[in-house]
């Protein structure tokens, strides 16, 4: 592959992550107006074209009606109050489809220019299988609205999110490793070996942050769905207790599975995961001066990086919960998840243990 070549897929896949990041951005504006079930049919093809005259949308809002949300919630809805909810779920679905063509239809023309060579091609394909993963997943969790209950399920709702979240980083992971090419050196004996030790360590300590970031974001998905995010709107108490007397009267009688379906529990769960998340991006940082692990400046500026994003999304979090989840605070939260996730796959990528 030439250079040429290399930075015009560089430049595709990166515009694919802000992509994503634009979906997340308009689905989490779906969720928090309400607006995800007002589509009640998945038509890949001919559904890309909205209601285009007044018979239409009169066809568009029969169908809504015979949903569980407008019969046991919006049924004082006229056409012009659902216009403004469908509007939401039919860009979210948009730009899904836009995705699928941006990433497509420039793959089809490098496979002609013999431009993807055998090592990326089954990273590429990963991709596209995870495209039409996700699309999979997004109406699986809207079905599971359309039938009794006028809500989606709070676990299809934290696979979707997963799994869109999943698919920006191994795409962001896969440009990184266009963008920076690391050599491939032998590991020597004595102090290059002790410093590569070190750095194996760090290494292992970022992979399990990134392991705490994804059970934080199933865990946001879970308080989202849940509306877990209206209960105990103080901190960083849970009302006047660290924890909430609901939270150990569920689990002595629910057990396990109050971790997942009581509110109180859930949210206080998200609550400690982002402290943990905070606490262990600050040691990262304070510890990146460290002689022992001899860390690049490419390799500190990440650090920094993630410090600054962590607190970000930590303050997000926290007035989220204050002001009791305005529509506009979650969808900041819930970008700044997002970057979160960024900053710590490059800092991952740039931890890369050289062999």
């Amino acid at each position: 592959m030439n250079n040429k070549a290399r930075r015009i897929i560089i430049y595709w896949l990166l515009t694919g992550c802000l992509l994503i990041f634009l979906m997340v951005i308009i689905g989490g504006i779906t969720r928090l107006t309400g607006s995800g079930l007002s589509i009640t049919e998945w038509k890949v093809v001919t559904g890309t074209l909205p209601p285009l005259n007044e018979t239409q949308w009169q066809q568009e809002f029969y169908k809504y009606q015979q949903s569980p949300q407008y019969k046991l919630i919006n049924s004082n809805f006229t056409v012009e109050d659902f216009k403004g909810i469908y509007w939401w779920e039919y860009l979210h679905r948009l730009i899904g489809r836009f995705i699928s063509l941006v990433f497509l239809i420039p793959f089809l023309y490098f496979l002609r220019k013999k431009w993807v060579d055998k090592i990326l091609l089954p990273k590429l394909i990963t991709i596209f299988s995870l495209g039409a993963l996700l699309g999979t997943i997004g109406w699986l969790m809207v079905f599971t609205g359309l039938q009794d209950k006028p809500y989606v399920s709070h676990f299809a709702l934290a696979a979707h999110l997963i799994c869109a979240f999943t698919t920006f980083a191994y795409i962001f992971w896969v440009a990184l490793d266009l963008m920076f090419e690391n050599g491939r050196k032998k590991l020597e004996i004595g102090n290059e070996f002790k410093i590569q030790n070190s750095k194996f360590k760090i290494q292992n300590f970022s992979i399990t942050l990134l392991v705490v970031l994804f059970i934080q974001i199933i865990y946001g998905a879970f308080v989202a769905g849940l509306k877990a995010g209206h209960v105990y709107n103080t901190w960083p108490k849970m009302g006047d207790e660290w924890i909430a007397e609901s939270v150990t009267y569920a689990y002595a009688k629910d057990g396990i599975s109050s971790l997942f379906y009581n509110l109180a529990s859930v949210q206080f769960i998200h609550r400690t995961t982002a402290i943990i998340l905070f606490l262990m991006v600050c040691y990262l940082w304070m510890k990146r001066k460290n002689s022992a692990w001899n860390l690049s400046w490419q390799q500190i500026n990440a650090l920094n990086i993630g410090l600054a994003v962590v607190m970000m999304q930590f303050l997000l979090g926290v007035f989220t919960l204050l002001y009791n989840v305005p529509t506009w605070l979650g969808v900041l939260h819930q970008a700044g998840a997002f970057v979160l996730l960024g900053s710590v796959v490059y800092l991952l990528h740039r931890l890369r243990p050289v062999y």
